[in-house]
């Protein structure tokens, strides 16, 4: 019972603190504008080189979007508690670590959620995008995957976040190649091979050729195999970043490091 209390209640408490200085409408320009200003800008350079049509990157930046929360949050809700100088407090406790720092990924997925799906309900409308409406459901379920698949990476960057001083700039970097191998604006078949092969262990890959080909009415099962990947994908970064956040404790303890800032 005091695992599954550390898991929910830890884990809201804990997202709370981390924006608790914050207005809420910080959140409007960060989360639900400028999705959308990176949907049109995208949208209408494919219009003018002609490459895809604007469904295309009106799905690929709305679920790309996702990674913002879950990546600068997520990382954040760990490197944070080590700048405000309070992560030693939280080690030193006998809680289970497991849902110590996994509790704090649910509402970091519940956040991508909202936001990649306010970018694509926004940016198709705004385009004139047709979405059936028998696609929503399944759609809905590939944004999920591919914010927990997001939330893993920044597990592992936060877990970084025990060892650096700044993980802002990596959050930032992370963000950045998501945009540029996933497919995101460029179909994987015209980036170059060594890319594309990077991009299927990458988050996102999978979930946005899935949710194109859903779009485009195919049925959740005709996309399994790709949700799959991308759900094996999310625990294997969950399972690192977890693996190396233990390590960096370990690390941490014997050389006096977790306080240094």
């Amino acid at each position: 019972m005091t695992s599954v209390r550390i898991f929910f209640i830890g884990g809201v408490t804990s997202y709370r603190a981390l924006f608790n200085w914050l207005s809420l409408w910080i959140f409007v320009p960060t989360f639900l504008v400028a999705p959308l200003f990176q949907i049109l800008l995208f949208t209408y350079i494919g219009r003018t080189v002609k490459l895809e049509s604007d469904k295309f990157y009106v799905i690929g930046n709305a679920l790309q979007y996702a990674a913002l929360p879950c990546v600068f949050a997520m990382t954040n809700t760990i490197a944070g508690e080590r700048y405000q100088q309070t992560l030693g407090m939280i080690l030193v406790t006998p809680a289970k670590r497991v849902p110590l720092f996994l509790g704090r990924s649910l509402p970091v997925i519940a956040n991508g959620f909202l936001v990649s799906a306010f970018a694509l309900a926004v940016g198709a409308a705004l385009l004139g995008i047709h979405i059936a409406a028998g696609s929503v459901g399944p759609l809905a379920l590939v944004i999920a995957i591919a914010s927990f698949s997001c939330t893993g990476l920044g597990l592992i960057t936060g877990a970084i976040g025990f060892r650096v001083r700044e993980t802002a700039l990596l959050s930032n970097v992370m963000f950045g190649f998501l945009l540029v191998f996933c497919g995101v604006n460029v179909p994987l078949d015209d980036l170059p091979g060594w890319t594309s092969t990077t991009a299927q262990g990458m988050p996102l890959t999978h979930a946005i050729e899935a949710a194109r080909r859903v779009a485009d009415g195919a049925s959740l099962g005709a996309v399994g195999r790709l949700l799959g990947a991308e759900l094996l994908i999310g625990v294997a970064y969950v399972v690192v970043g977890l693996v190396l956040l233990r390590v960096f404790e370990v690390q941490g303890r014997r050389y006096a490091t977790l306080e240094r800032v």
